[in-house]
């Protein structure tokens, strides 16, 4: 198993705070650029199906992701450490306690959709005029269709796929270490990260316009947007820091992008999903140190107070 102790050299690479915030900015800004590239930079015709356009975006983002993870392990001098999987692990590419990095974060993330899940079973019930045996049935060929449907369809491997794959390995496995040899504090990390996160979705706001959406209207919707990212991307390099597993925020942002903005409150309930979502976000703060402890996904922490040892280094 990996243990901190055998991720890390007996001293840290010396990375200055400014290096590693430039680092971390052209990661951003490259992690978009990449997607714009096929086009402007060599020239491509422009796609002629939503589907090749998007397999298009999803060579790229994969690109832009590989290069980031070889820049950093530059910079952090990974090839030093040890064998592969010590490189891999110093980014949370890790196999070792993977049941308890999905089900914990999984687990934590949905009490915040408490609200949503109300709403929804509300919505369901009140829509079941037929017996149970053919309600069974229809919701058995539903799913089934849901999923061949689902399979075949690129948005969902866009939404549920690539863009949780590619934006974790970039903007938390990369920056996180990168930042954490910077010197930063993890508290700084934590509020630091999700701006570089931001970056990354303002190219919407161009999309937006293009589309011939007009500009209060794109920056509105982009600005829900990033105050979306900015909050979940707290969430997520607390995860990942904990943690010390990518896996982790991989799946809190896949269940996030399959559930949309929690439901605060809905008309139909009665007030029940308002009691839900409250009684749901106060469990969620309530879990979230303990269900998050190193001890609960590492084997040895070396007297450490996270799985790295980076704090340690500063």
């Amino acid at each position: 198993m990996v243990t901190p102790a055998s991720l890390h050299p007996a001293s840290p690479p010396a990375i200055p705070g400014a290096a590693a915030v430039t680092a971390c900015a052209a990661m951003a800004l490259f992690y978009v650029a990449v997607l714009y590239a096929p086009t402007l930079l060599f020239r491509l015709p422009p796609p002629a199906s939503l589907r090749s356009f998007l397999h298009r975006r999803f060579v790229c983002a994969g690109f832009s992701s590989a290069v980031s993870i070889l820049v950093a392990s530059s910079l952090l001098r990974v090839w030093s450490i040890g064998d592969l999987s010590d490189a891999l692990a110093v980014f949370g590419i890790r196999t070792d306690h993977l049941l308890q990095a999905v089900v914990i974060p999984l687990f934590l993330t949905s009490l915040v959709y408490s609200g949503s899940f109300v709403a929804r079973l509300w919505l369901l019930a009140s829509s079941c005029s037929r017996d149970d045996d053919e309600l069974g049935i229809s919701f058995t060929q539903k799913l089934a269709c849901w999923i061949r449907t689902s399979v075949q369809d690129v948005m969902v491997w866009r939404t549920y796929v690539v863009a949780p794959v590619t934006e974790e390995l970039v903007f938390r496995a990369c920056m996180v270490p990168l930042l954490l040899c910077g010197g930063f504090k993890m508290y700084n990390i934590i509020f630091m990260t999700p701006v570089f996160f931001s970056l990354a979705h303002l190219n919407h706001l161009f999309e937006l316009h293009q589309q011939g959406c007009n500009f209060m209207r794109s920056l509105l919707i982009v600005g829900v947007q990033l105050g979306y990212t900015v909050v979940f991307g707290w969430y997520a390099v607390f995860l990942f820091i904990r943690t010390g597993n990518i896996v982790s925020p991989i799946v809190a942002h896949i269940f996030c992008n399959m559930m949309g903005l929690p439901v605060f409150s809905s008309p139909r309930t009665s007030g029940v999903a308002s009691i839900a979502f409250l009684t749901g976000s106060m469990s969620f703060f309530w879990l979230l140190s303990p269900a998050t402890s190193p001890k609960l996904y590492n084997n040895k922490l070396d007297h450490c107070s996270c799985w790295h040892g980076y704090c340690r280094w500063s």
